[in-house]
Formats: C-alpha cells, structure tokens, sequence
C-alpha cells in the first residue's frame, strides 16, 4: 500500500483518486469517545468503470465480484479498530486483497483421468469380498 494509491498486483494500481472514503461512527470499543468519532470506515471504489483496470481484469473481476458490486462500484468496510488511521489501513488492505483475488487468473482446466488397472481391480476384489459376507449371512442351504 503506498500513498499513491493501492497495488493490487504488478500492473494494476489503483490510484488515490479513484477511491471514495467515507467516515461515520462505528459500535463497538472505545468508550464515551465512539460517540463522537468517526472511526468507521467506508472505502469505495468503481470497479466497471475505472481506467486503471486492465479490460480482461476488469470483465474478471465484474463477474466475479457480481454480488458485491451496487452500479459496477464495490464498497468495502472497516470498524474494528479505535481509530479511524487504523481502520483506513485495514479498508485498504482489504480492498486489495478482494481486488487480487477477484482479478487471480482461472487455475487450469482439469484433465480428467481414467482409473488405472490396478484400481479397478482392487474395487472389484472389495465388491466380491463384501458381497461372500452378505451372502453367508443368510439362511444355511439344506
């Protein structure tokens, strides 16, 4: 995280302009001081239309971000800490966090494999085995 911006990955900096802050006050810890701090944290950024988003990222990161994304922005919050210094560095981590794994290229598609030889026959064995059990538990023949 530098001052300049976030970096999510090498060739995708978001720039501190295309981020939208908002302060409120936050629950939780801090006393008589909560109610008139603004420590909670709102970090917005548009994600559909930012330029510093490469065009493949972006349409990766559009699809996958879809149910957290309100107009193409997504909003990301922090109120666990005191402070509001705190809580923009936690909303700012976070967000990169979400962007890097929503812009992660797809792993490799999965080539399927067929059962080796061995395996079946091992299978079979078990299957032959389980079944003499089942069958000596019935009634004797006469």
């Amino acid at each position: 995280m530098e001052g300049d911006g976030i970096r999510v990955r090498r060739g995708f900096v978001v720039g501190e302009g295309e981020l939208r802050w908002r302060f409120s006050r936050a629950s939780g810890p801090g006393g008589q001081g909560v109610n008139t701090t603004d420590s909670r944290v709102e970090l917005s950024f548009d994600v559909a239309g930012s330029p510093s988003v490469p065009a493949a990222m972006r349409e990766r990161a559009t699809s996958r971000l879809a149910h957290r994304l309100v107009d193409g922005v997504v909003t990301v919050v922090a109120q666990e800490h005191r402070s509001q210094l705190r809580n923009r560095e936690a909303a700012r981590e976070r967000l990169a966090a979400l962007l890097a794994e929503a812009t992660a290229a797809a792993p490799p598609a999965r080539r399927p494999t067929r059962p080796t030889a061995g395996s079946r026959r091992r299978r079979l064995d078990a299957k032959t085995r389980r079944g003499a059990t089942k069958r000596l538990r019935g009634r004797p023949d006469e």
